[in-house]
C-alpha cells in the first residue's frame, strides 16, 4: 500500500510538472512575422537538422534506393502497426474528453475494448467493421482547441517536423498516456517499444510517398514543411490553407 501510494504521488507530481512545462512552452510560442508565408524563424537550424535526418534515413532505411527491401513482410508489418495504433487509442479517448468531444471519446473507448479482445490485442480491427472508426487526436490538438497558438515550425532530430505547440503536446501525451499511467515495468516498456516499432514500420508502409517528398523534390525541406503544415491544418480543421492530403491533386 505504501509503495503504491508513493508511486501515485510521484505520478501526480510528474503530471503537474509536465503541465507546468507545457504551459510555459505554449506561452512562449513564437509569433509569425507579418507577411511571412510560414512561421519558420529557425529555418537555418531546421534545414541543418533536416539534412541530418535525411542522411539517417538513407543509412537506416535505404531511403531513395529503388532496391531497398522491407523490414518485415507486409502482413506482419500491418499487424504490428495495428497493435501500436490500438495502444494509442486510450490516449485518443482522453484527449477527446479534454476537448469536450464526448462522442469520439466513447468511440475510441469502445474501439479499444473491442479490438483488444475480439481483435486479439489490436492485430485485427473488428471495431471498424462494426462502424466504429478511429478518431485519432493528440494533446497538440487539445491545445489548439483550448486556443493555444501554433508557434514556429520546427524540425527535430529523428522525430522530424512539428510545431512549438505540437512539441508541447507530444511531451504531455508521453506522460498522461492512460496505459503508461496504469502499467509498470516491464509492461510499460513493452508498450513503448511496440509504439516505436509501429512508427518505424510506417516508414516501410508509406515508403514511396516519403521518398517522393524527400528524394524527388528540388527542395525537400520546403516540400516537407508545406505538406506537414497543410496536413496538420487539415487535421485541425483550420480553414486558411486546408487541403485534403489524400485528395489526388491531378484529378479533374
Amino acid at each position: 500500500m505504501i509503495g503504491n501510494s508513493l508511486i501515485d504521488t510521484t505520478r501526480v507530481r510528474r503530471l503537474g510538472l509536465v503541465a507546468m512545462v507545457s504551459a510555459l512552452l505554449v506561452s512562449g510560442c513564437t509569433r509569425p512575422q507579418p507577411g511571412a508565408e510560414f512561421n519558420d524563424p529557425f529555418e537555418e537550424q531546421n534545414r541543418a537538422v533536416h539534412a541530418e535526418n535525411v542522411a539517417l534515413d538513407r543509412t537506416l532505411f535505404g531511403g531513395g534506393r529503388k532496391d531497398k527491401k522491407p523490414f518485415l513482410p507486409e502482413p506482419v508489418a500491418d499487424g504490428l502497426i495495428n497493435v501500436a495504433e490500438n495502444l494509442g487509442t486510450p490516449s485518443d479517448a482522453l484527449n477527446s474528453l479534454l476537448q469536450f468531444r464526448l462522442k469520439p471519446a466513447l468511440t475510441n473507448t469502445l474501439r479499444f475494448a473491442i479490438n483488444s479482445t475480439l481483435g486479439i490485442g489490436g492485430i485485427f480491427d473488428p471495431a471498424s467493421e462494426m462502424g466504429l472508426y478511429a478518431e485519432e487526436t493528440d494533446f497538440g490538438e487539445t491545445l489548439h482547441v483550448w486556443g493555444a497558438p501554433e508557434g514556429a515550425f520546427l524540425v527535430l532530430p529523428v522525430m522530424g517536423p512539428t510545431t512549438e505547440r505540437d512539441l508541447a503536446g507530444t511531451v504531455v501525451d508521453a506522460v498522461i498516456d492512460p496505459l503508461g499511467l496504469l502499467t509498470e515495468a516491464p509492461e510499460s516498456t513493452y508498450i513503448t517499444g511496440i509504439k516505436l516499432a509501429g512508427k518505424v514500420l510506417k516508414r516501410q508502409k508509406y515508403g514511396d510517398a516519403v521518398d517522393s517528398v524527400i528524394y524527388d523534390s528540388a527542395d525537400s525541406y520546403a516540400q516537407m514543411r508545406l505538406i506537414y503544415l497543410q496536413n496538420r491544418h487539415f487535421e485541425l480543421g483550420i480553414e486558411a490553407d486546408v487541403i485534403d492530403p489524400y485528395e489526388d491533386p491531378y484529378a479533374n
